[in-house]
């Protein structure tokens, strides 16, 4: 068992030590501030995964506004945020005062990291729940998030709709019966986008939405778009990192993107229609959200369910997948209603759009540069 957070070669004992609880426990991991240094909380990260909790991970540079919706939208049993600046004594009251502004000031706070024990009750004084300096055991952090963990309500305590929208995904989701007055609506647009592991998914729908969200400020009648994005469920522990909105802007793009995270095994795509109806029926007029964006688990060549789902699938590519023959193969790429080649700065882009014009037919293809934006304003022209 791992015995400190300094402790980061110290083998941690993968169990899943939820079962026992009334769900899964979702943990909302970030760091405010400038501090540019996520090793610790990543050890953090794993450790949790690895006892049967999901762990949303929002990254570094995160504001406590941007923290804040991130938890209301995730929602998360309990905020775990970082610390290792000497600003957690405005940074943490308000991240308090940040949630009460999104409905959810009943979200409990955590915060670990370089706390002066001077200033730990300063800052239960404003609000935080518990606070975890240097040295705390791993385990310690774990049995402090079981603690938080009580019987999710259909309804939450906030007149914030966003807020009620995130509770019925999550009773939904896992299989529970949600409030009988729920709206439920077909966005306009329901967008797959597939591919395999490590193929830029993550990071060209982040792309994807900032330019959606530009759009939609000079064209109100796009309405908003959301994000339902899939990752794996271990097999041992059902534990998950959920690390795909770490992509996303949300210190700028604030509340105009609805992002979800949520685990699964394999295709288990369960509900994922009733998800998708839930939040095209959550605002109505000009706040309503007309485009839906699905990203999949990293998806292997039989990984084709997603399409029973979605009005267009996007397989995303990158150079070095393969040969001809693996193109020539049944699977994935026949679901395709057009393809993504992404890091067409890779050397193979070429030879990877020449085998795809062979098996395309009347299928449109895209180069892109995610990490850049390149080619991005085309592909949503496209998927559009």
């Amino acid at each position: 068992m791992a015995k400190t957070l300094g402790s980061a070669t110290t083998e941690f004992e993968k169990m899943d030590r939820c079962a026992d609880l009334d769900h899964r426990p979702r943990v909302l991991l970030g760091k405010m501030g400038l501090d540019g240094h996520d090793r610790g909380v990543k050890v953090i990260a794993r450790a949790l995964r690895d006892s049967g909790i999901h762990v949303i991970y929002s990254g570094l540079w995160q504001t406590p506004t941007s923290l804040a919706i991130s938890a209301r939208d995730e929602d998360v049993d309990v905020i775990a945020a970082s610390m290792m600046s000497n600003s957690h004594l405005v940074l943490g009251p308000k991240l308090i005062s940040e949630l009460r502004n999104c409905g959810r000031d009943d979200i409990p706070v955590h915060m670990g990291g370089i706390l002066p024990v001077d200033d730990i009750q300063k800052l239960k004084d404003a609000g935080v729940d518990r606070c975890f300096p240097t040295g705390t055991g791993l385990v310690e952090i774990v049995e402090a998030v079981r603690s938080v963990v009580h019987q999710q309500q259909q309804k939450v305590e906030t007149t914030n709709p966003t807020a009620q929208l995130a509770r019925d995904l999550t009773l939904l989701h896992d299989g529970k019966p949600i409030r009988s007055d729920a709206k439920k609506r077909r966005p306009k647009r329901v967008i797959g986008l597939t591919g395999s592991p490590g193929a830029g998914k993550s990071t060209l729908v982040a792309q994807l939405v900032g330019e959606y969200a530009r759009r939609s400020g000079n064209d109100p009648s796009l309405g908003r778009c959301a994000v339902v994005a899939f990752d794996p469920k271990s097999p041992i522990t059902a534990g998950a990192l959920l690390g795909d909105r770490l992509r996303v802007d949300f210190n700028n793009l604030g509340e105009k993107v609805f992002y979800r995270s949520l685990a699964i095994r394999g295709e288990d795509y369960h509900g994922l229609d009733e998800i998708i109806g839930l939040i095209g029926g959550a605002c109505e007029s000009a706040d309503a959200y007309e485009t839906v964006f699905v990203e999949t688990v990293g998806a292997g060549q039989n990984e084709t369910l997603i399409r029973d789902h979605v009005d267009t699938t996007a397989v995303v590519l990158t150079p070095g997948m393969g040969d001809a023959v693996q193109m020539d193969k049944a699977g994935i790429l026949e679901i395709a209603d057009l393809f993504v080649c992404n890091k067409a700065d890779h050397p193979g882009e070429h030879e990877l759009v020449r085998d795809l014009r062979d098996i395309a037919g009347k299928r449109a293809i895209f180069e892109t540069v995610a990490t850049h934006a390149k080619g991005v304003p085309e592909l949503l022209d496209a998927l559009l």
